[in-house]
């Protein structure tokens, strides 16, 4: 089916009008509330003159005709409007990291040639001082919030230009060829727009699929689909949604007809606000990013105890989960499956590795989705279960058709292969015997160390591993005899030890002896990013920083430096 957001919106709507969609603080929100809110904003961009200005079939992948709504913006259900709203104005919503410095912040606004910018209150006083070097800019719509920044000149207020604005639906027919633009995390390189067909980026990863993985076929299929859930889909979401994994759990969850719950504290993750948001809304499922989230979940249910009976599924993706943490979410709340899910910027989502009392747990093997396959190192074949070389895991089917603004790396990201287009974004993966595969990690991020490919990640969970480890970090580092060498950049938890011979030894167990750390850096935290992704420059700079002492030599990890 080739449809467009607002048109499943519309659909969603008229199904179940009354059902909550997101719930906010004090702010519950219907269906039918949601979708009205959206209108008015997409009536604002218009009347602002927001269009399109060249239409998909004239333009190459790495092209886009429409203007570029940027969402500089904490959680809330303001985000979601402006989303859905951008969308029913056939303008393109692009994601903004809030954690950005000014000269991060105008790289993007740049690189993404954004004509409006929703932001919060807070974040007044670094749009002001980059609003000058930022031509294209020309609306400025101002969320208000608890920091008293006043509005800036010539800024609308948010709730105020919704008040004024039509709620009929926008005079524009919205296309299935419309763009949604995902801005990558940036943690390994400046940061891309990856340019999807909504219709697309819908069926890929954002609820255009049943959940036994089949693409719904037609409007009355959408509306169908939503009354049949009878609401029971209430997710708390986790991660930011300028993330692209938040984003796609919102949009499922809504899809299904079902209530998205963001928890109150937004500048941060709070485990106790997320999990009282559980507890409180009787959620279903909830969202996270990988062991940044999980670990300080799993340190809250050890200290409080909550009402999680409701809870059915704990969705983990965007980064890795590892499995020390699935076992442990596992004695905690012994009746949910945690699931861990695999996927891209560039792909959508590919695959997943579910996790109960009944099945083994383990962590980098997925079952794949549709379209989701390994094609081989020198792209030239598509590989099959039996195939045992190290390929890349890739996706076809429903891809993106390029990078903003950049035709190289676009035609680099999306070859033919056999005939057909396949996203090959970067980790590399095998088939397994069985037809799982197993992925090992972005090759960005690869160690080679005395002609050896050694796969952060994988090193990473195996020191995960040890009961002192909070949360860690590999990275290589220049060494004249091996060219590189693994360096752990090592959180332990409060008040835990532990050597570099017990962090080696308990290493040992799951990885082979040349893929351990030869140095180990101690820190009171590991920077990640507000998704839970780890900051890899980072990494690469606490590891050029260590001494050059071997792993073996033993002491103890006592009180880490900062940094």
């Amino acid at each position: 089916m080739e449809i467009s957001f607002p048109e499943v919106w519309d659909a969603l709507a008229a199904a179940v009008p009354e059902r909550e969609a997101v719930v906010f603080r004090d702010r519950r929100l219907t269906f039918a509330q949601f979708v009205e809110r959206s209108r008015r904003l997409a009536n604002v961009l218009l009347a602002r003159g927001l269009r399109v200005r060249r239409e998909r079939a004239e333009l190459a992948g790495h092209e886009s005709g429409q203007d570029h709504v940027a969402l500089y913006l904490y959680n809330g259900n303001e985000y979601l409007e402006g989303m859905l709203g951008a969308f029913a104005a056939r303008a393109a919503p692009v994601n903004v990291n809030y954690r950005y410095v000014e000269e991060e912040l105008l790289y993007l606004l740049t690189n993404a040639r954004a004509r409006a910018l929703v932001y919060h209150a807070e974040f007044a006083p670094r749009v002001a001082a980059l609003r000058s070097r930022l031509p294209a800019l020309e609306l400025l719509i101002q969320v208000r919030d608890d920091s008293g920044e006043p509005l800036l000149p010539g800024a609308l207020d948010y709730e105020e230009a919704l008040a004024a604005a039509s709620p009929a639906p926008p005079g524009v027919t919205p296309s299935p060829d419309d763009l949604y633009i995902l801005y990558t995390g940036g943690t390994t390189g400046m940061p891309k727009g990856v340019l999807w067909r909504s219709a697309d980026i819908y069926m890929a990863a954002m609820g255009g699929r049943r959940q036994d993985g089949r693409e719904l076929a037609s409007r009355e299929e959408i509306a169908e689909y939503a009354v049949a859930s009878e609401g029971r889909n209430r997710a708390v979401l986790g991660p930011p949604l300028m993330h692209g994994a938040a984003q796609w759990a919102s949009f499922i969850t809504l899809g299904m007809g079902g209530t998205v719950i963001i928890p109150n504290e937004t500048r941060r993750f709070d485990p106790h606000d997320f999990l009282s948001a559980i507890e409180r809304e009787r959620a279903l499922t909830c969202t996270i990013v990988g062991d940044a989230f999980a670990r300080p979940l799993l340190d809250q249910l050890a200290r409080a105890s909550y009402d999680l009976s409701s809870l059915f599924v704990v969705g983990s993706g965007g980064a890795p989960l590892s499995t020390a943490h699935k076992r442990e979410f596992l004695e905690r709340i012994p009746h949910v499956t945690v699931m861990d899910s695999i996927g891209s910027s560039e792909t959508g989502a590919q695959a997943s590795n579910p996790s109960n009392r009944a099945t083994p747990v383990s962590t980098g093997d997925f079952r794949p989705l549709a379209g989701a396959g390994v094609v081989s190192a020198d792209l030239a074949r598509v590989l099959a279960p039996g195939d045992d070389e190290l390929g890349w895991f890739a996706q076809r089917g429903r891809v993106p058709l390029g990078y903003l603004d950049d035709a190289e790396k676009t035609a680099r990201t999306f070859p033919v292969i056999e005939g057909v287009r396949w996203s090959v974004p970067g980790d590399r993966a095998r088939y397994r015997p069985d037809g799982t595969i197993e992925v090992l990690g972005r090759d960005s991020v690869t160690i080679n160390s005395g002609g050896e490919k050694i796969f952060a990640e994988e090193v990473e969970h195996a020191l995960k591993q040890h009961p002192a480890v909070y949360d860690c970090v590999v990275a290589g580092r220049p060494s004249e005899r091996w060219g590189q060498e693994v360096v752990a950049i090592v959180a332990l938890r409060e008040g835990a030890q532990a050597s570099e011979v017990e962090l080696g030894a308990e290493a040992a167990k799951h990885v082979a002896r040349y893929k351990l750390p030869k140095a180990y850096v101690f820190r009171e935290r590991i920077e990640r990013s507000p998704s839970g992704k780890a900051d890899y420059r980072w990494a690469r700079a606490q590891a050029e920083q260590a001494p050059a002492a071997p792993a073996a030599g033993g002491g103890q990890a006592s009180r880490p430096a900062r940094g």
